[in-house]
């Protein structure tokens, strides 16, 4: 597999596009002991834990991926996270956990599947609400882990307790130790130059663990032809940078308690504050405000203190009253605006593509901070070799667990659509926007959609009852045909191999899954614990002997239709996936011009162009 301008090749220099799934949901948190996130016992003891186990158990490997190649997805993501290589301190390795995985992969090779490693984080770690870094980074700036609660410094499920309110765990970006720890490691050397850990500035020792970690990682992988490459990182936050100022709340989310940097720092140092409380809505509301931290804790380690406070953003007056000192001290550097994506991630992302290749040359290199309003300019200076990684969900889905045929929520525009044609236009809009920016701003690199998909949990999780999907199947064909408007590759969100129909993909809440034991009735039918399968296996042209224009996959008739123009350099067939779930009776082929022969074991069309005439078209339909 190569990269040749905007498309990706095989060794033939057919155009290839990637179907696959995220591997998997439960990869965020520890096996040994259970950390499915409900869970609050043992959560404060992350030294010891194991990820020995995730994905799944090396015994059950045959059947995933077998099933997973059964329904055409050959490309995977797959998670790791810092913590689960490094989490018992500095520089201390888990071997069996690196050994594991490597029988894993390795095991994924043997039946046709490719992946790159997605190095997996949201909103830092689990004990700032999310997943990926070690427990130890946040202790390493003076956190004192279990005050988080009290002090607001963040929200996560193992104190929060059921229920859970759904979404809000991305809240904790704005929160004290998310935002503190992203701060860190993008731009500690200009905005906490005072911090140090072990002697060495914050930003270069914790970049240079996590970039160790994933380093520990590919020298066993480097061998794997199969392995094509390794994300940076999973949506990268700023943090506080280039916020203009800190009295200001600028939230992503707004739902639950909502404060200000400020407020935040305060809270930390153990200061009570009174901060709104929002709603998530169409229209979001402030519904009422709330005292917190009333009993004065310190997010902070005895001893340690505020580190905002010793970088002179703030201090105490002579009458005991704190006092910011800089409010706008994220926004610039030597009274030059600063810029996330160019000043911070950009050089990140440049030092890990050189430390990977270090010991994994050949590595693909995936970034994903583009952002709208804060664009990455990757040149003829930066790495070569790279993919534009974006995420992208349908909004309204996502954000209420509620399926509407007639509406939706456009991301660019930021307003309602109406109506399934125009729901169409808007969703394909907003992926063609992707492009775009790979186009403009990427030197043209090639787009992977690393992240998309549904909530299955949908109103209710009323399907479970019923065995009734159709909803599911409804919301995930409209992503879908979005993405083969755009003639994307993507890897669906996701697969969770211990997914059930009580605490999903045991994070957080989140019930994304594909595949599920709890609807898995029949063990010998491979296709049995899928979920929305009339959407999800769709045909694909996995090699195309010249370049795509037109795909699209029509659910309800079964119909598919593709078209491209050839490369008369490619003599190799183009070839198709039809998974026979959705042909059982076998399937009927129009050709524009040529010929095609059915691989009905690989579930393969192959198709030879002739050469009086730069376009071809194949349409399959039910036989």
């Amino acid at each position: 597999m190569r990269i040749e301008g905007s498309w990706l090749k095989d060794g033939e220099g057919r155009t290839l596009l990637l179907r696959g799934v995220n591997l998997g949901g439960s990869s965020k948190v520890p096996k040994q002991p259970d950390g499915a996130t409900h869970r609050a016992e043992n959560f404060f003891e992350h030294r010891t834990v194991s990820f020995v186990g995730r994905p799944f158990p090396l015994s059950e490997a045959e059947e995933h991926f077998s099933r997973l190649r059964e329904w055409g997805f050959t490309f995977i993501r797959f998670l790791v996270t810092w913590e689960a290589i490094e989490h018992a301190g500095p520089g201390q390795y888990d071997q069996a956990y690196l050994d594991y995985l490597c029988a894993v992969i390795e095991k994924a090779g043997q039946y046709g599947i490719h992946l790159f490693i997605d190095p997996h984080q949201d909103v830092w770690s689990r004990f700032s609400g999310g997943d990926g870094a070690p427990g130890w980074t946040l202790e390493a700036v003076g956190f004192d882990l279990t005050s988080f609660k009290e002090t607001g410094a963040a929200i996560t499920h193992q104190t929060h307790g059921d229920p859970y309110p759904w979404l809000i765990w991305p809240t904790n970006a704005n929160r004290l130790a998310a935002a503190t720890m992203f701060t860190l490691f993008f731009a500690g050397n200009d905005f906490a130059p005072e911090t140090r850990i072990e002697g060495e500035p914050a930003q270069d020792y914790l970049q240079r663990h996590y970039i160790a970690a994933i380093q520990q990682l590919a020298r066993r992988l480097r061998n794997m032809p199969h392995v094509i490459g390794y994300d940076t990182m999973n949506e990268p936050l700023r943090g506080w940078i280039g916020i203009e100022d800190l009295t200001q709340a600028k939230v992503l989310l707004a739902k639950g308690q909502i404060f200000s940097p400020w407020q935040a720092i305060l809270l930390g140092a153990g200061f009570p504050q009174e901060v709104e409380i929002w709603q998530m809505g169409l229209k979001p509301r402030r519904i009422g405000r709330q005292q917190l931290n009333l009993g004065r804790v310190s997010a902070w380690r005895e001893g340690s203190g505020c580190i905002w406070r010793r970088n002179s953003v703030w201090d105490i007056d002579s009458s005991g009253t704190p006092r910011l000192l800089r409010p706008d001290h994220f926004a610039r550097v030597n009274d030059r605006p600063v810029q996330f994506s160019q000043d911070y991630y950009r050089p990140f992302a440049n030092h890990f593509a050189k430390a990977i290749r270090e010991v994994h040359p050949e590595a693909t290199i995936f970034v994903e901070s583009v952002l709208e309003k804060d664009l990455l300019e990757w040149g003829p200076d930066d790495a070569e070799g790279i993919i534009y990684a974006p995420h992208w969900y349908d909004g309204l889905t996502l954000a209420f667990k509620k399926f509407r045929r007639l509406m939706a929520f456009d991301n660019l525009t930021g307003k309602i659509v109406w109506f399934p044609s125009a729901i169409r236009r808007s969703f394909a809009s907003q992926l063609e926007f992707f492009k775009q920016q790979a186009g403009d701003h990427l030197g043209g690199a090639p787009v992977h959609l690393g992240e998309m998909g549904i909530p299955f949990d949908v109103d209710g999780g009323r399907a479970y009852r019923t065995g009734d999907f159709s909803l599911q199947e409804k919301a995930l064909d409209r992503s879908l045909r979005a993405v083969e408007d755009n003639l994307m590759n993507v890897t669906i969100w996701n697969y969770t191999a211990d997914n059930d129909n009580t605490r999903g993909d045991q994070w957080n809440g989140e019930d994304f899954s594909v595949f599920s034991r709890d609807q898995q009735k029949d063990q010998a039918d491979i296709n049995s614990g899928g979920r929305g399968l009339r959407a999800l296996l769709r045909p694909y042209p996995k090699a195309t002997a010249g370049e795509p224009t037109r795909l699209s996959f029509e659910m309800n008739r079964r119909i598919f239709q593709y078209e491209f123009r050839h490369d008369p350099r490619v003599k190799a067939p183009t070839e198709v996936f039809v998974p026979r779930f959705q042909y059982p009776n076998g399937y009927e082929v129009q050709l524009s011009d040529g010929r095609w022969e059915s691989d009905s074991a690989r579930q393969i069309l192959r198709y030879w162009h002739t050469l009086d005439r730069d376009s071809h078209a194949i349409r399959i339909s039910p036989g």
